[in-house]
């Protein structure tokens, strides 16, 4: 098996098990602490996670590109991850000490969750994923998380029993988070020594660093701001909802991160040793690949959606269905911008077309919710969403419109489109035709598989596209 297809395994593996304790704990959760506690939970995470995100500043992305530029030097990749972490790790101090005056001055009758969400604030020193993903160990990153994850999601069956218990919930994720990413300094020694911190190369690195932060600060301003919009100018019930929509959507968006995770530092270094023409092909199968796979994702989570929700989260979450379907459209265009951004943009050092692209869509994302969301609650956020979506992807295409075949992108890949909404019909028939209750939902489930794959397959043999062959190849430099 490739290198680049076995780590991507891996890295779908670990996108799923961050997604896991969620995931699994949802039903359970959800029936526990009800619309109002899940949405308190969610109001005091989103806030400290937008300090989080402050105190990581943009390292990942930076982080990950500098080591794949210099993974095949055992000395320069020391010194890069010296100066990169020394930054992060007083980043990271000092947003923790902020947030917890924070929690002192500003929170009220939440500040008791606030203030465990110190924890998870504090998290952020000790995050080097990014390491691991410049030197593409995804396997590494896998197994740890795997073994943290399921003694969460034990302690949360345990001990967390009624809606008392919600401090005890915050207090097992955060403690969770803390724990992961602490392990993995256990296995930094295999790669690299200390090396003392530069502080001329430290300076030279704040700049570009702070660059590739404002995208991801763009970026939470749709995804987290969100949710303390929603918390703030409609209730707690309505961010309920929303709440346990969006944690169904990223499920289907953590494959399509995978996919960017894996490629952004393979095609880093081969932009580094001048390979654009491999490149390029990288970039062509992706698109085909995410087509393939966010067409069926979104229209197959769009049709059960309203089957899923009652089901999954009880009946006191059935208004999730809806937004869950509303929400659907994001995973289509978030992919595509996803292959531009990771493959494109980033490896080519055009940070700045990446930042514009994400300013531009947060303003216009602030912009809906303050007005929407009084109106129309969790509906309002999820319409801000979608053109947030749309605009950085409108942008993106704009911009590399000339280095880039797009049009060839979409003419060669629309056809999915058509297909999933041949299942997304088919599925959502079957769910009005029978009972809301598990068998439906496994029923849907296998009927939109069958479907979509039938479809795609026979296309496939009938046009003689040869990417089933190529992904099945065991040749190092196909994708």
């Amino acid at each position: 098996m490739s290198s680049i297809r076995k780590n991507f395994i891996y890295n779908v593996i670990y996108q799923l098990l961050v997604l896991i304790l969620p995931i699994i704990t949802a039903p359970y959760i959800s029936r526990v602490l009800g619309p109002v506690g899940l949405g308190t939970y969610s109001y005091t995470y989103s806030i400290a996670n937008y300090f989080l995100l402050f105190a990581m500043l943009g390292v990942a992305n930076f982080g990950n590109r500098s080591i794949a530029m210099v993974r095949n030097d055992p000395r320069k990749i020391s010194e890069t991850f010296w100066n990169i972490f020394t930054m992060q790790f007083i980043s990271a101090i000092c947003i923790t000490i902020i947030y917890i005056f924070f929690c002192i001055y500003f929170y009220g009758e939440n500040k008791l969750i606030g203030i465990i969400q110190t924890i998870f604030v504090l998290s952020a020193i000790f995050d080097v994923n990014w390491f691991f993903s410049g030197i593409e160990k995804f396997k590494l990153i896998v197994i740890r998380n795997f073994i943290i994850k399921i003694l969460t999601v034990l302690l949360v069956f345990i001990f967390v029993k009624s809606t008392d218990d919600l401090w005890i919930y915050a207090m097992i994720m955060s403690l969770g988070t803390l724990i992961s990413q602490s392990i993995i300094w256990i296995f930094l020694r295999r790669y690299l020594h200390f090396v003392k911190p530069n502080v001329a190369t430290i300076k030279d690195n704040i700049k570009p660093y702070l660059i590739l932060f404002l995208p991801v600060l763009a970026y939470s301003i749709y995804r987290i701001m969100d949710k303390i919009m929603i918390g703030s100018l409609s209730n707690l019930q309505q961010l309920g909802y929303y709440e346990n929509a969006d944690k169904i959507l990223v499920i289907p968006m953590g494959i399509i991160v995978a996919l960017g995770t894996v490629m952004l530092p393979r095609v880093s270094n081969l932009v580094s040793n001048g390979q654009r023409d491999l490149q390029k092909r990288y970039i062509e199968m992706s698109m085909k690949y995410v087509s393939i796979i966010s067409c069926a994702l979104m229209f197959g989570m769009a049709g059960i959606s309203e089957v899923l929700a009652p089901v999954y989260f009880g009946e006191e979450f059935a208004p999730s269905g809806k937004l869950i379907m509303y929400l659907s459209p994001i995973i289509l265009i978030s992919s595509f911008a996803n292959v531009i951004r990771t493959q494109y943009l980033i490896p080519e050092k055009k940070d700045n077309l990446y930042v514009i692209s994400m300013i531009v869509a947060a303003i216009l994302n602030f912009v809906l919710n303050y007005f929407l969301i009084p109106l129309y609650g969790a509906n309002g956020a999820i319409i801000g969403s979608i053109v947030a979506e749309s605009t950085i992807l409108i942008i993106q295409i704009i911009s590399v419109k000339k280095e880039l075949p797009i049009k060839k992108y979409f003419l060669d890949n629309y056809i999915y489109f058509l297909f999933g909404f041949v299942m997304f019909i088919t599925v959502k028939f079957t769910g009005e035709l029978l009972k809301e209750n598990i068998s439906t939902l496994i029923t849907q489930i296998i009927i939109g598989s069958v479907v979509y794959c039938s479809l795609v397959i026979l296309y496939m043999i009938v046009t003689k596209d040869s990417f089933l062959k190529k992904m099945l190849i065991r040749k190092k430099d196909v994708f």
